[in-house]
This record gives structure tokens, sequence and C-alpha cells, in this order.
């Protein structure tokens, strides 16, 4: 049976609680949101993070303005980075790299980031939720959301920290990788990164099973 398509009109404004406060009420005190960043990109790894919110008082107020990082500028994404993990009760961020990507494939590449970074956390979450992300080898009870970083302020969280974290990454690779201005785009597939990738090759920080034709 074909999956039910999702309505958008659904989506609230902003994220917040509601997912967070049906698990709370269940028990699920220690509820980790998964996002990740970096899985379209020709270059670079692929980053995950998890985020442990604590069940507080104006918790939406002191995180307003975080939601999906791509709907962010870089600005707020590093004005509400620190506060995240200020607030959190426990974060981490990890990643697959390039190898492992071109060796298993994205979607399980992105799978090994969040599992990495799950056993990053200093403390062990006992459900997770993930933006439409089937985390079958992590034995945590989990749900998989559409759009999850727009439904979820955990997710959404997750999906800054992901993000950041990434983004200061390939700053670095562009200072031992030249010519591909991967501090302008990241490592995605612009018309220019493409244009660079056709003139001096795939780098060694390039995942070598990813097209970059130009179109």
């Amino acid at each position: 049976m074909p999956r039910k398509k999702f309505d958008i009109s659904t989506l609230p404004k902003s994220p917040d609680l509601k997912i967070e406060k049906r698990l709370w009420k269940k028990g699920f005190t220690h509820l980790g949101g998964i996002d990740e960043a970096g899985r379209g990109a020709l270059a670079g790894p692929v980053y995950a993070a998890v985020v442990i919110l604590p069940n507080i008082p104006k918790l939406k107020k002191i995180l307003a303005g975080v939601r999906d990082s791509k709907e962010m500028t870089i600005k707020q994404r590093n004005h509400f980075e620190p506060l995240i993990k200020e607030i959190s009760l426990a974060w981490g961020v990890s990643f697959a790299s390039p190898a492992e990507i071109d060796e298993i494939g994205i979607l399980p590449a992105t799978r090994l980031a969040a599992k990495r970074a799950v056993e990053a956390l200093s403390l062990a979450p006992n459900y997770l939720i993930t933006d439409y992300l089937n985390l079958s080898d992590i034995n945590i009870p989990q749900e998989k959301f559409i759009k999850g970083d727009m439904r979820s302020l955990t997710i959404a969280s997750a999906s800054v920290l992901a993000k950041t974290a990434r983004d200061a990454e390939m700053l670095l690779l562009n200072e031992q990788v030249s010519g591909y201005g991967l501090s302008r785009n990241k490592g995605y597939g612009t018309k220019s990164h493409r244009e660079a990738i056709q003139k001096l090759g795939k780098s060694s920080i390039h995942r070598q099973s990813f097209k970059s034709s130009i179109s």
C-alpha cells in the first residue's frame, strides 16, 4: 500500500513540543531528538546530532527561533548552538566520512553517524525521535516523523547542532583542499562547485560515488 501523502498544512508555524509532551507524559524523560546535515552534499562527511532537552517551563520560549537549520541564517544558527548545548540534559554530534559513504552508501552512513552521536551522549536516552530516519540498529524505542525538524523542537535543535558542526568542518577542509569554494558551498552541488570538479577532478574529500556532472 502506498504511503499516505503528508499534509504540509498540518505543520506548526514553528517547531513545538507537542510530540515531546506526549512522550514525556508516558515517562520517557530522556527523549533524544536526532537530525543530520550534509546528506545530499558532493563533498565532506555527513553529520548527525542528538539532543536531549529538559522538560522545563518556558522551554519553547527559551529556544524560540530554533527551527529546521536550513531555514535559519548562519548568524541565527551560531547564536542558538551554544544555548542548545547549555540547556540540554545531554547532546552528541558525530559523522561518517566520505570514504564510509562511498563504501556503504549515504543512507547507511547517515545511520552510522546517528549511532555514533547517540554513543557520544553523556546520558543514555530512553526514547528517540528522528527526522524520518529509521535507526533499526539502535536498540532504543523510537519514532520517525516526516518533516520532524519542522514539527519537533528537539529534532530542530539537533538539526542546528549537526549543521553548525558540519559547516565548521567544511571550513577546515577548505583550508586543506583549495579551488572548490568549500567555505561558500559547504560541499553542496552548486553550479560553481560542479564546474570546479569538472575542471580539477574530485579531491580526496569528495564522495567518489556521487554524480557531479553539470546538467
